[in-house]
């Protein structure tokens, strides 16, 4: 990939000074069967491809470092390494594996103990803690890298917390691909601030760099039957916190969609305002960069069967721009019929740009983008293998 090139002098009202350099954009796409990234050109209207990366393995998450926009690191299952995590420090031409990637402690002689099946999430921590990464698990483990990458620890006591154990249930609960730990969250204003949710094991919270953590599941339903107290029954399916104001988090969750507005510790239903037919049930959610009442869903048929795919064939996407009292229907470009996908609760981001532009990736392989925040849906690329996560990354 090509470096930016020097920039001329710019004269500006009498003295000279040097432009700014133009970032590049770039969508990264992770996959059952492999990872590729997509270089935009500056109006977001060309798209060149990269990849693929890691054919045949599967990738669940591909993050670029933001805090020196070049450090890639991939979340890896292996056939022949099994799960494992690789890092490029060179906007991927090059990746070398983990030198000791996320694995459970070993068990006491006599009790059972767990492993790893894959590395489902990861998070590069606070800015002022450059080679600092968080990953989630599947089965649910809580992990942290001190080298960027190259080496992981079990981070905190809940991988083997009794408590939290228990909340965690087992790898037969029914989760797709098994139990994972995700939504790993850093205060943007406070490096000691932590968020995470498992499914199942709900929604947690550290104030104090992880060494305590307490449940944030006031105000979140169940599924009819089940006890709402046990966190154990609680299913979030995708938490963000808000970059423009941090007080608000926003979730999609088994049950509906939520907004938690800080200090409060109660999360309050907002996907009641819903179409019905439509519903409020879903796997990704999405923020804007820079407002806290603008949110977007990819609603999917929530009915008694879960079939998990756009309600009656006709995809969309729904935005607030109230903080959830009302929704609008998104689906300028999308079929609208006989299109049964699904989005992963990974599977959409936003960039920073202005407007901002939207991205979602299916199951079925097609990579969608938006230039006008949903007001109109164009196809990048089809026939990937199955996608499972999608982010923006500014590259320098």
């Amino acid at each position: 990939m090509a470096r930016n090139s020097r920039k001329p002098a710019v004269r500006t009202q009498g003295r000279t000074t040097r432009a700014r350099p133009r970032r590049r954009l770039a969508v990264l796409v992770a996959t059952r069967k492999g990872a590729w990234l997509y270089h935009g050109d500056a109006a977001r209207k060309t798209w060149r491809a990269d990849g693929p990366n890691f054919l045949g393995h599967v990738i669940s998450h591909l993050v670029l470092d933001p805090r020196d926009g070049r450090t890639l690191l991939a979340a890896a299952k292996t056939g022949h390494l099994g799960p494992t995590v690789f890092r490029s420090t060179d906007l991927g031409r090059t990746w070398k594996e983990a030198a000791r990637p996320p694995a459970f402690a070993k068990a006491p002689a006599g009790e059972q103990g767990r492993t790893v099946d894959h590395t489902f999430w990861l998070t590069p921590a606070h800015a002022a803690e450059p080679n600092v990464w968080y990953a989630g698990t599947s089965p649910q483990g809580l992990f942290r890298s001190d080298d960027g990458g190259v080496t992981w620890e079990p981070f905190s006591s809940i991988n083997d917390d009794a408590q939290y154990r228990k909340w965690m249930g087992t790898v037969q609960d029914g989760t797709p691909d098994g139990p994972k730990l995700h939504s790993i969250i850093i205060d943007p204003r406070d490096s000691a601030h932590l968020y995470f949710a498992m499914s199942g094991g709900g929604v947690h919270e550290s104030v104090d760099g992880g060494r305590t953590w307490k449940t944030l599941l006031k105000g979140l339903d169940v599924v009819e039957g089940f006890d709402g107290s046990e966190p154990t029954f609680h299913d979030p399916h995708c938490i963000r916190i808000c970059p423009s104001n941090p007080d608000r988090l926003y979730q999609q969750n088994h049950c509906g969609i939520y907004r938690l507005d800080r200090p409060s510790d109660k999360w309050v239903r907002i996907g009641k305002n819903m179409p019905k037919r439509v519903g409020d049930i879903g796997f990704p959610m999405v923020v804007h960069p820079r407002d806290a009442d603008t949110a977007w869903v990819f609603p999917m048929d929530g009915t008694t069967v879960w079939p998990r795919t756009s309600p009656e064939g006709k995809p969309a996407v729904y935005a607030t721009r109230n903080g959830g009292k009302t929704w609008q229907r998104l689906d300028a470009g999308l079929p609208d019929k006989q299109a049964w996908w699904t989005v992963k609760r990974q599977a959409m981001t936003a960039d920073a740009s202005d407007p901002v532009g939207l991205y979602f990736g299916t199951t079925s392989g097609e990579l969608w983008t938006s230039r006008d925040e949903g007001r109109r849906w164009t196809c990048i690329v089809r026939h990937l293998p199955e996608i499972y996560a999608v982010e923006a990354a500014e590259l320098l």
